[in-house]
């Protein structure tokens, strides 16, 4: 499968470049030619080159701070999360999961670990002294703190669903599963998939659920794993972020074609004024960002600012906001969190200015809708959703989202999402299809435009890194969660590869 490039690259085009560089390097004379280089490598090469040939010359500022502390705040901040939203152990959270923010070598760096159930407060000592700390905020989930800080820079609030009890309240708005077994689905072929789909224990599958039509036809947890566990999502909640924004466009607040009216960029003569809503949306604004998923991305030029956007503790909506024009937008497609985090701070100045509970925004206007009750969005020190990334759903969840988008977004008959937004969604974004990787799509989706998953190409995705997704399905009804650990990713997304022609055979289609 060709994993996507969400908050994290498991494996990073920028490396495959480098290790076709390796192979290429000179001979010995009468030595064997080099190989040729990998797809992946020939891609990145012309995708590189590519952004070379439309660059504007800006120079990239390196991102302040030492990269150390960054990740030993993300690392303080997975733990927190870990433990105190999804209920795992400190030691399975140390070893398994959020690898992106805080890898394994940086990891062992700390010298000193606190876990205070009481205050559920997260506490890493380096050996330089420095500690960084995480700690629970309510409905807000774990922030880690500037290292100069004892607390946030906001109020933080309790939000609680408006909807009847779960455990008495049918599918898709509660619990209960009922009504008769889709006659369309073959159960003894579904349930082999699931199996084959869970995968093996290296997998660390956590929770693995599959819809026809809205109904359950699949549904399997790990141990200590329940319908209600918030999960660690990763970039999937780009896609949340993309919903929250489509609420409203549906509102007529703003428009896709507008620009973007970001404050930061109101002085005359800003060029970062051409940059569209549907620009920053189909990750195509052109802002110079470093990622991981770069093509060229190399990490010895200093901490990538894709990855400050989680572990820098700064208001991050101000910082998104002050990165400069790298190409004009819509005409080069980069995978980097300035854009969704921008999408974010235009909700939040919408919601605030008509008077709204900004950090109640989602539940009711959203989550309220279509049943969901458990999910955690998580901010910075300043309050700002830091969702390109930091949310927590249990599969249940996610899957309601994703049957939002099968039925081109209308639940029980209202219609959440404007007219021609999923269709948008699933379109490849222009600069991308430039770019000879048609993967991305609107509304930060990923797409199947070069057939790169075993299932049709009218498939459309939420993706995270460590392997979590949601894939949506129309051409069979389908809806398929996979969560899992991060360490598992690579074995979790070859048993899922492996079982997704398995569910396309236990559906009948017309």
């Amino acid at each position: 499968m060709r994993r996507p490039c969400p908050s994290a690259c498991l494996v990073l085009i920028g490396t495959l470049l480098l290790g076709a560089g390796a192979c290429a390097g000179t001979k010995e004379p009468g030595s064997n030619p080099a190989p040729p280089p990998s797809p992946a490598a020939a891609l990145a090469a012309r995708i590189t080159a590519r952004g070379d040939s439309h660059s504007l010359g800006t120079k990239w500022t390196p991102t302040p701070g030492v990269p150390l502390e960054h990740s030993t705040a993300g690392f303080a901040k997975i733990l927190c999360s870990a433990v105190f939203i999804t209920g795992l152990d400190p030691a399975d959270a140390a070893a398994n999961v959020g690898f992106f923010v805080s890898p394994p070598e940086d990891r062992a760096a700390v010298k000193d670990t606190v876990v205070d159930r009481k205050t559920q407060t997260v506490k890493l000592t380096l050996a330089s002294g420095v500690t960084r700390v995480a700690h629970r905020y309510g409905s807000q989930g774990c922030i880690a703190l500037p290292k100069d800080r004892d607390s946030v820079f906001f109020t933080p609030t309790v939000v609680k669903p408006k909807l009847p009890p779960a455990a008495t309240t049918p599918w898709p708005m509660g619990d209960v599963i009922s009504g008769p077994w889709p006659a369309e689905v073959d159960s003894l072929k579904m349930r082999a998939a699931m199996d084959v789909g869970f995968g093996p224990p290296e997998g660390m599958t956590l929770a693995l659920l599959v819809t026809y039509k809205g109904r359950i036809v699949g549904e399997r947890y790990a141990p200590g794993i329940g319908i209600h566990t918030p999960l660690e999502s990763w970039s999937m909640g780009k896609s949340l972020t993309g919903t929250l924004m489509a609420i409203l466009l549906k509102r007529g607040v703003y428009t896709l074609e507008q620009s973007a009216p970001v404050p930061e960029w109101q002085q005359p003569g800003d060029p970062r004024q051409a940059i569209r809503i549907m620009d920053l949306m189909r990750m195509s604004s052109g802002l110079l960002v470093r990622g991981p998923s770069d093509p060229d991305f190399d990490p010895a030029r200093g901490y990538p600012d894709h990855l400050y956007f989680y572990t820098g503790t700064v208001n991050s909506f101000q910082y998104a906001a002050s990165r400069p024009q790298e190409w004009k937008p819509n005409t080069v497609g980069r995978y980097r969190n300035s854009d969704p985090v921008l999408t974010n701070y235009l909700i939040r100045l919408a919601v605030e200015k008509a008077g709204e509970d900004y950090h109640a925004f989602p539940q009711r206007n959203l989550f309220d809708k279509i049943g969901i009750r458990d999910a955690v969005m998580e901010t910075d020190p300043y309050g700002n959703f830091l969702t390109q990334g930091y949310e927590f759903l249990p599969a249940r969840d996610w899957a309601r989202l994703g049957n939002l988008y099968l039925q081109d977004g209308v639940w029980n008959g209202e219609r959440l999402l404007p007219e021609g937004y999923v269709s948008y969604v699933k379109t490849v974004a222009p600069a991308w299809a430039a770019d000879g990787n048609p993967v991305y799509g609107g509304g930060f989706f990923w797409v199947n435009g070069d057939g790169g998953w075993p299932l049709p190409k009218d498939a459309f995705a939420m993706m995270g890194a460590g392997g979590q997704s949601v894939r949506i399905i129309p051409s069979h009804d389908l809806v398929v969660v996979r969560i899992g650990k991060y360490r598992g990713a690579t074995p979790g997304d070859a048993a899922l590869d492996q079982a997704f022609p398995m569910f396309l055979a236990a559906v009948k289609t017309p």
